[in-house]
C-alpha cells in the first residue's frame, strides 16, 4: 500500500493504514483479531491489539520507523500458517526517479 509506505517514510506508526492494506488484499480475515507491531534495530513497539489501537511511546515509534530496515509484524490469530513479505520505501527520491523519465 502506498499509504502504508508513506506512513513509514513519515515515521508515523499508523496501524490503521496497515489494516487497510490488509483489506485491499482481498483475503478474508477478522480485523478484531489483528495485532500490529513495528520493529527495527532501534527496538519494537506494539501499536494495535485485537483490532484496537494501543497507547504507545511516540518517540520510540519514531526512532523505530526512521531506521533503514523496518518490520511490520502482523498476527492474525487465525491459524498456524505464516509468511514473509518484502517491500520497499516510498520517498521523495523514489518518486522523483520514477516520475522523471519516460519509456
Amino acid at each position: 500500500s502506498t499509504l502504508t509506505k508513506a506512513a513509514i517514510f513519515g515515521a508515523d506508526a499508523n496501524w490503521g493504514r496497515v489494516l487497510c492494506a490488509m483489506g485491499y488484499s482481498g483475503e478474508e480475515f477478522d480485523p478484531d483479531k489483528v495485532t500490529v507491531r513495528f520493529a527495527s534495530a532501534a527496538g519494537e513497539v506494539q501499536v494495535c491489539a485485537q483490532g484496537r489501537g494501543l497507547d504507545f511511546d511516540e518517540d520510540l515509534a519514531k526512532k523505530i520507523l526512521t531506521e533503514h530496515d523496518v518490520e511490520i509484524d502482523i498476527t492474525m490469530e487465525e491459524g498456524a500458517a505464516s509468511c514473509t513479505c518484502w517491500g520497499c520505501d516510498i520517498t521523495y527520491d523514489y518518486i522523483k526517479i520514477n516520475g522523471d523519465y519516460r519509456t
